[in-house]
Parts: C-alpha cells; sequence; structure tokens
C-alpha cells in the first residue's frame, strides 16, 4: 500500500473515495446495483465480501456477519471481522483476487471496479460515503434489503435514531453559540462541516471554525495561528490511535494555552477509527461530544 505523508492524508482518501465514484448521477446518495433483489425474492447471498470498514460494521450490525466471507485490510471491527479473510484493499480492488473467493455479493464504497464484478455475475452494492444521517439511515437500509436483514436493518436505524434524540437532548442550551476544532492529525488536517462527520457536530448547532476556510476542500490544513485566533471552545482530537495525542500534548503546544478550550479543559480525546468511518458505532461518538458538550455547558 501507498505511504501517505500524514494521517489526515490517509482520513480524506479513505472518506472521499467513496463519495467520489459517481457523484453527478447519485449525489452522493447510498446505492445499490441491486438492493431490493434479495428482499423481493428471499434470496439471499450465501458469500459477502466487504470492501469497506463502515460497511463492515454495517453488515454485522444488521445481522448479515455470518454471510461475510472477507474484508478488506482496515475492516477490524467487530473482532469477529478479523477472523475473516482481511487482505484485500478497498482503495485498489484486484477484481481477480475478489473472484477467487467466489462472493455472490460485494459491498464496496466506490465504483471503479464495479463494472468488471458485474461482468463476471457478481453483485455489487455501493455504499458511498453519506453526506446526511438521513443518507446513511437509507443506507443501512438498502443494505438490509440487499443481505436479506430488512427488518434488522429497520430495527437498528430506529434505534439509532432514538439514541441521537438522547444524546441531543441531554445537552442543555449554552448561552452563546460554541465553536470546535476536529483535529484529524498533529499538522492540522481538519474537516468542515461539509462531510458526514462534520455533520456530527451540526447536530448539536455548533461552529467549525474551518468551514469556509478554503472553497471545495473539506479537509482543509489550517495553521497554529488560525487555530488560536479562532480561540475554539472545544477541541475534538481525532488522532489519538495513530498519532498518540492527547489534551496534554495539546496544551504542551506553543501558544495553545490562550485558547479557550485548551484553558478550560474541554480538548477532548476521540475514538480515530469511528470518526473516519459512518456506521453503527457513530452513536458512541455522538454520545462523546455530548458528554463533552454537557461539561462545557455545565
Amino acid at each position: 500500500m501507498k505511504r501517505f505523508s500524514s494521517l489526515a492524508a490517509l482520513t480524506a482518501l479513505l472518506l472521499t473515495s467513496a463519495a467520489c465514484g459517481d457523484s453527478s448521477e447519485n449525489d452522493n446518495k447510498p446505492e445499490s446495483s441491486d438492493s431490493s433483489t434479495a428482499a423481493e425474492t428471499n434470496d439471499a447471498p450465501k458469500a459477502i465480501i466487504s470492501l469497506s470498514p463502515s460497511s463492515t460494521e454495517q453488515l454485522f450490525a444488521i445481522g448479515a456477519g455470518d454471510q461475510v466471507i472477507a474484508v478488506d485490510e482496515y475492516s477490524d471491527y467487530p473482532a469477529q471481522a478479523l477472523e475473516l479473510p482481511h487482505d484485500l484493499s478497498g482503495f485498489e480492488p484486484n477484481v481477480e483476487a475478489i473472484a477467487a473467493l467466489k462472493p455472490d455479493l460485494v459491498v464496496m464504497e466506490s465504483t471503479q471496479v464495479q463494472e468488471q464484478l458485474e461482468a463476471l455475475g457478481i453483485n455489487v452494492f455501493v455504499a458511498l460515503a453519506p453526506a446526511t444521517f438521513d443518507d446513511l439511515y437509507t443506507q443501512i437500509e438498502q443494505l438490509g434489503a440487499a443481505t436479506g436483514h430488512v427488518g434488522e436493518a429497520a430495527e437498528l436505524v430506529g434505534q439509532m435514531q432514538t439514541d441521537v434524540a438522547a444524546a441531543l437532548a441531554a445537552v442543555p442550551a449554552p448561552a452563546e453559540p460554541l465553536s470546535i476544532y476536529h483535529e484529524l492529525d498533529p499538522t492540522y488536517y481538519t474537516v468542515t462541516s461539509g462531510i458526514f462527520i462534520g455533520q456530527v457536530y451540526t447536530l448539536f448547532g455548533l461552529t467549525n471554525i474551518a468551514d469556509g476556510v478554503e472553497a471545495g476542500n473539506d479537509y482543509p490544513q489550517l495553521s497554529a495561528e488560525y487555530i488560536i485566533a479562532s480561540a475554539p471552545d472545544v477541541i475534538f482530537l481525532a488522532d489519538t490511535k495513530y498519532a498518540g495525542e492527547s489534551a496534554e500534548s495539546v496544551s504542551a503546544r506553543a501558544g495553545w494555552d490562550v485558547i479557550p478550550a485548551v484553558a478550560n479543559g474541554n480538548v477532548v480525546a476521540m475514538d480515530d477509527d469511528i470518526a473516519s468511518r459512518w456506521g453503527p458505532r457513530i452513536i458512541d461518538y455522538i454520545k462523546a461530544v455530548s458528554a463533552a458538550l454537557a461539561l462545557v455547558s455545565a
């Protein structure tokens, strides 16, 4: 696999590669080449390959885990996924390697080898990065239909919607709107509200200091000076597992002690993996944001 100059570059590729397929046709909506077949014919696929960590988590959450025969190299949750062959690439899918496993459904984040796989008689479900939570819920329901788990998918979506509402209700309205900085890596790559993880903060009515910084770029690299001047009230660190960042390391950065988030102890360590995926565990991320904001508002 190619090496990347920063974790942010890899994260951006992980997320944007899914959205780059046929964006003009689907406007970033989840799609499937055969999303209703299983539900209509009761002929659910028995050998599924997932080339997307997000989709892998969705498949297991809707009860389709027993049908999965292999996953991509980054699918590490749930633990059962690691018990399966997990050396396939989701970025540069190898048609021959995929076909050798004889799947009847491949779930992937882009359309780059869709035609080749379908020419071999292999159904493909394209799970693009959702732009909104409604898109995510639709994608989960479509995946349920494609795998024969319509009821389980609907139940999961319902529970997720309930959990989101509860997390939002748990946060008192602040006296003034709060601003946030979401850190992808220690070189200050971040995200805007234009991508899915940014929508989490939008749910809470937060102002993202990266919005509008660079037109057309939802993964801008900020400068330390800009972040300090923007004075975010809360900093969410999505570079704790792979870069080892923490509230302590952020506090030690030159000049950052004047940032309200640092001065008031509102630098929050988040789970890097959950932050870069759109699966059921996004609820855990939302709950973590809710808990952090409840302390800020207290």
